[in-house]
């Protein structure tokens, strides 16, 4: 029996993939990065930490600092994203029917918490999570479990009590690592064949009105 819903964040609650690539293409300009996209593409759901070993060269990194470098990027993704945030399609309508069904509900995001609060706060999600979980929580970012297991512990609940919806192949790794009940892929950041073909997510669906008969997926 499901008795919590924990959501990914980024490409889960708000579609801002668009978003942090323009981020990304104006942060990796400012330290001539040329091949940032081909490397970023490997790295959804992922932390920023391990984003940017993966597209800086050593030298930025051993310079600047990770940290330093991640909130310069989120800075510029905020600054950016602020005029246009919204939430995902249907979003708010399941949260209610979750909220009127007893489900507990809460973020487990690898993005940092100022994104998190970010997200929450200019979408008027706030009321809706009773915990939220990102990655500067956390030793380990997605695909390790560790988020979702502290998102879980957060509520009080079991994982296998637990439906996770996200939209990374990260993100599912990491929810059925944890031992999660169930795991619905939104079709967000890649599409319907790829989750179908290439993770073992539950249903997968274009986004939160997708999910209709509430009930069977609660059981």
């Amino acid at each position: 029996m499901i008795k919590a819903a924990l959501f990914d964040m980024d490409g889960t609650l708000v579609d801002n993939t668009p978003a942090h690539l323009r981020a990304f293409e104006i942060f990796c300009a400012r330290y001539g990065v040329m091949d940032w996209q081909q490397k970023l593409a490997n790295a959804y759901g992922m932390g920023n930490d391990d984003i940017m070993r993966l597209i800086l060269p050593e030298a930025v990194i051993r310079r600047k600092g990770l940290q330093a470098l991640s909130e310069e990027k989120e800075a510029i993704y905020r600054e950016l994203y602020a005029p246009e945030i919204h939430p995902v399609k249907g979003l708010i309508g399941l949260l209610e029917r979750l909220r009127a069904a007893g489900i507990r509900c809460a973020v487990g995001s690898s993005g940092c918490k100022a994104n998190v609060d970010f997200v929450l706060e200019k979408c008027g999600l706030k009321p809706y999570f009773e915990a939220r979980i990102s990655g500067d929580r956390v030793t380990r970012c997605k695909p390790d479990p560790e988020i979702y297991l502290t998102a879980a512990a957060a509520l009080g609940v079991r994982p296998a009590e637990c439906v996770v919806f996200e939209d990374a192949k990260a993100g599912i790794e990491s929810a059925r690592r944890a031992g999660a009940g169930r795991i619905v892929a939104l079709a967000t950041t890649l599409d319907r064949a790829t989750l179908e073909t290439e993770t073992d997510a539950d249903p997968v669906v274009d986004d939160f009105d997708g999910i209709g008969d509430l009930g069977s997926l609660l059981r």
